[in-house]
């Protein structure tokens, strides 16, 4: 069997491909993206219609999308490593809380970014304010949420899914001390051996973040 996930040790996304296969120690190649691998570069440009990490390479087959790359490890990788709830109503549960990280955690961080890398001088105030306030609003109902829902023990979807969109969402816009039940399962996430690799993987790169990485985690 041939395994191969291509994108960059910052990435959030490519975290969130890496996770399961540390937890599940699953054995494959990592093929980092950057000047220096220009042909890792170029195949994950053809891969898909935006040509964005990360991507994954099984075999003759080739996967791209976060979600998707989890999905398939679970359906022809590692099966019995849990990821996606064998309870259907679990499941699909999971696959909600999956785009609640996406689209309105690492989604509005990544907004915030964005007005960032586009002038670094003069980030728009009025984008920057509008993407903070919605991440407050989704940190305020994970917070409701976390207390009918205690986080699981070990990793599927949605620890793959909230590990990095938390990590760098706090950077962005600190979690803060009035929240503790989502401040608790942040550390918890980032104590994770899969995510701790991640995160000691990436600190090399912090300098990188657009935003000044704070000096913490």
């Amino acid at each position: 069997m041939t395994l191969a996930l291509y994108g960059h040790p910052f990435s959030s996304y490519t975290w969130k491909a890496l996770i399961p296969l540390y937890a599940s120690e699953t054995p494959f190649e990592f093929r980092a993206i950057g000047p220096d691998q220009p042909d890792n570069s170029a195949f994950v440009a053809a891969s898909g219609p935006a040509g964005k990490f990360p991507v994954l390479r099984h075999d003759d087959n080739t996967v791209f999308e976060a979600t998707t790359i989890i999905e398939y490890l679970h359906l022809n990788v590692v099966p019995d490593a849990g990821l996606i709830p064998a309870d259907p109503h679990a499941a699909l549960m999971a696959r909600k809380m999956d785009r609640v990280f996406d689209n309105y955690v690492m989604g509005n961080m990544q907004d915030v970014v964005n007005e960032h890398l586009r002038n670094p001088e003069a980030p728009d105030a009025d984008r920057t304010a509008e993407a903070r306030a919605r991440l407050t609003k989704a940190y305020d109902w994970l917070e409701h949420w976390l207390a009918d829902h205690p986080p699981a023990s070990g990793v599927t979807l949605v620890e793959c899914a909230a590990a990095p969109a938390l990590f760098y969402a706090d950077w962005v816009l600190p979690i803060g001390d009035g929240r503790p039940r989502l401040a608790d399962w942040r550390a918890r996430l980032l104590a994770l051996p899969a995510v701790s690799r991640c995160v000691e993987d990436a600190r090399p790169f912090r300098a990188y973040f657009p935003l000044g990485a704070p000096d913490r985690d």
